[in-house]
């Protein structure tokens, strides 16, 4: 059937009445009706464009409401629905900040020259250097039976539970916090860079069973202590977690049955045995480590392992409050030996490792850790001045007095900062030193002792580690003897150290010593991926394995800005904690085994 055509006769095409008929049979576009809209609102109530208008109006709300409503409704939801709470896996901080102690030791009685030191010439300083050497092919045997402690794979890993840090920690250790107090301490992006190309340069020495080589026990605790500084923890660091699982797993691994961490060695017949080595300095930094990594992880493994250690050297502190080389922890020396010898270098690691434990509040008998801590005081200043200065086995002062940073920290560390010990110490000694590095550096190649040290530097056969306590005790006390300190010391450090170049392997370094190159086969690389500058440090002190512990002395300076809280706080000690102490009148410096 044909389309049909309007037909429209011609007389009515021209027919305004018709037009405007028909004008009202068509069905206007969507525009058409915006247009008729905004013109005819305008209009007179009365108007037909204003009737025609609002019609229009009312005809294009429904479906702008129907489709208008259901989107805001689904907003709403998508908006409500986002903001309710979240559940993360946290771990909760907590920083305790208590009112520092004014400690009196009511109950320990001060030694005054007049009381302990009538035998004592004020002329004759002791200024021997400790032995901290460590005597491989005839270690010291162990009086218990010893065994390997294996432990499972994640032993190490942190875990997720509440975290209390307590007293110098703070929360000194994150990211956010590290970088404020590096600016306000007085470190910049000078030392931070100079401390990641060491923790890259021990993470490339390490030995494929966790360790560090020389003194295992001693090397792999400095390290471990080097790591945890950064804030660098297993399991969680991107870069450095793997490193911190073998070296904690490590320690774990080679601590005999009573706690003690050893040194693993072949017997003639192939077979490993522990070995106890270093004298007493080697378990008690693997103890500090450990100590201070719980307190870090809260992993019940790590826990176990350092609660054992600490038990040890709470058992072998002297009478006196010192410590005497590990062989004599706890028992008399043999006949015409001094029964009570306090060795103030031993006594700084020990006096370190309580600290770590105190703060990180795991051990199981905490009076006996609190009496530990008030009697060490009095170990420290029986080999201290009342003028300023500490010795070695006994008292002495003025500048040659090199361990006077290692028993001014410890008497900070132990509720005795405002000492008169201590303040003199600073003003007199460490202040008057220089701590200017002393060993190799990039310009000049020693590997031996100098034949003159450099002006200023601080004199004795340790320098650098006489440094690392200084820069302890100064940065806790704070104020321009720190100041003029740090500007010194910063400078002198990171231009020693030697870098190897990014690309490049181990025989880059001009560092002279065999480690890199037997070690460092090829370029570091971290974790992602990208080549990375790394370096280490030489000193020429006279007992050290060189150049771990050079390293690990130096960095620890570095990140002095941030390892510790500026200003320290005291740990609340119970009043019924008493100290028992035998004072001793003999004092002869007996430095033989």
């Amino acid at each position: 059937m044909a389309d049909e055509k309007e037909v429209v006769p011609e007389i009515l095409k021209n027919d305004e009445g018709f037009k405007e008929i028909m004008s009202l049979f068509k069905e206007k576009g969507f525009f058409q009706r915006l247009k008729s809209i905004a013109t005819g609102i305008g209009k007179p109530a009365d108007s037909k464009e204003y009737k025609e208008a609002r019609t229009n109006l009312q005809r294009l709300l429904a479906p702008v409401v129907a489709i208008t409503l259901p989107c805001v409704i689904i907003l709403l939801l998508l908006i409500f629905g986002k903001s309710g709470p979240k559940k993360e896996n946290v771990v909760e901080v907590q920083v305790e900040q208590q009112e520092e102690l004014q400690e009196e030791l009511q109950d320990i009685d001060d030694p005054t020259p007049q009381e302990t030191f009538d035998d004592f010439a004020p002329t004759d300083i002791d200024i021997s250097t400790p032995d901290m050497s460590v005597d491989m092919a005839a270690p010291a045997a162990p009086d218990v039976p010893v065994s390997a402690q294996p432990q499972s794979v994640d032993a190490v890993l942190p875990i997720k539970s509440p975290v209390v840090l307590r007293n110098v920690y703070g929360n000194t250790r994150s990211a956010g916090m590290r970088a404020q107090m590096l600016a306000t301490g007085g470190g910049n992006a000078q030392t931070e860079a100079a401390v990641l190309r060491s923790l890259r340069w021990l993470k490339a020495t390490q030995n494929s069973d966790g360790s560090w080589s020389g003194n295992k026990p001693a090397m792999t605790g400095l390290a471990i202590l080097t790591f945890l500084a950064h804030g660098e923890r297993p399991g969680e660091s991107k870069e450095f977690g793997d490193t911190m699982q073998k070296a904690m797993q490590f320690l774990m691994n080679n601590q005999d049955s009573a706690g003690f961490y050893c040194q693993p060695q072949k017997n003639k017949d192939g077979k490993t045995h522990l070995a106890r080595v270093g004298n007493g300095y080697a378990h008690a930094i693997a103890t500090y480590a450990m100590c201070e990594a719980y307190g870090m992880t809260m992993n019940p493994n790590v826990r176990q392992s350092a609660d054992r250690a600490l038990e040890l050297i709470i058992k072998g502190q002297n009478a006196s409050g010192g410590w005497d080389y590990q062989p004599y922890w706890g028992k008399p020396r043999p006949t015409g030996g001094r029964p009570s010898r306090d060795d103030t270098s031993v006594a700084g690691w020990c006096a370190q490792a309580l600290k770590a434990g105190i703060m990180a509040d795991f051990y199981h008998d905490k009076a006996a850790l609190d009496r530990a801590s008030k009697l060490c005081v009095k170990g420290f200043k029986l080999n201290g001045h009342p003028d300023g200065g500490f010795g070695y086995t006994g008292p002495a002062k003025g500048v040659n007095a090199g361990l006077t940073g290692v028993g001014t920290l410890c008497l900070q560390f132990h509720h005795a900062a405002n000492d008169s010990y201590v303040k003199n110490s600073l003003d007199n000694v460490i202040s008057k030193w220089k701590p200017i590095f002393v060993g190799s550096t990039p310009e000049h190649v020693i590997n031996e002792k100098p034949k003159e040290l450099p002006p200023g530097a601080i004199g004795g056969g340790c320098p650098n580690y006489y440094a690392y306590y200084g820069t302890q005790a100064l940065f806790q006390a704070g104020g321009k003897r720190w100041e003029d300190w740090n500007k010194v010391m910063w400078p002198s450090y990171v231009k020693a150290q030697f870098i190897i170049p990014k690309g490049q392997s181990g025989g880059a370094c001009k560092c002279g010593q065999k480690r890199c190159p037997d070690m460092i086969k090829k370029p570091y690389v971290d974790a992602d991926g990208n080549e990375q500058e790394i370096g280490h440090w030489v000193n020429t002190d006279a007992h050290t394995d060189r150049p771990v512990m050079d390293t690990c002395l130096a960095a620890l300076q570095m990140m002095v800005y941030y390892r510790y809280l500026p200003t320290f706080k005291q740990v609340d000690m119970p009043e019924e904690v008493v100290a028992s102490v035998t004072d001793d009148d003999d004092i002869t410096v007996d430095t033989d085994l």
